[in-house]
């Protein structure tokens, strides 16, 4: 199974109005993306996370191919900075254990 964490610390008004645009239609689709088997969001100090847990990485990067997080990512810069961090495992993480490993391996995008 593949897991992925990300963060997003959006950056002022007009980066939260582009960050509801964008990723509300990207958060849905991956809900009912091909391959998700979890998929949940949640903010923590400034960031808001998404924690999704996938068939297989395959899998994750068709969505991440598709039309809903390709706009949200060609707008990413507009809406803030971030990281995402992703791993093989066979168990998905608590939110606490979550964002743990993303701190630990946070690299800003």
């Amino acid at each position: 199974m593949y897991i992925s964490i990300t963060g997003i610390k959006v950056r002022g008004f007009f980066g939260m109005l582009k960050f509801l645009r964008y990723t509300i239609p990207s958060f849905s689709a991956a809900r009912k993306a091909n391959g998700n088997l979890f998929c949940d969001s949640k903010k923590v100090n400034k960031y808001h996370h998404t924690l999704t847990a996938w068939e297989n990485k395959s899998k994750m990067i068709d969505y991440l191919r598709g039309k809903h997080h390709a706009l949200a990512m060609k707008n990413f810069r507009f809406i803030g900075t971030g990281s995402v961090h992703g791993y093989e495992d066979n168990v998905i993480p608590s939110w606490e254990e979550a964002i743990k490993k993303w701190k630990e391996n946070f690299k800003e995008i």
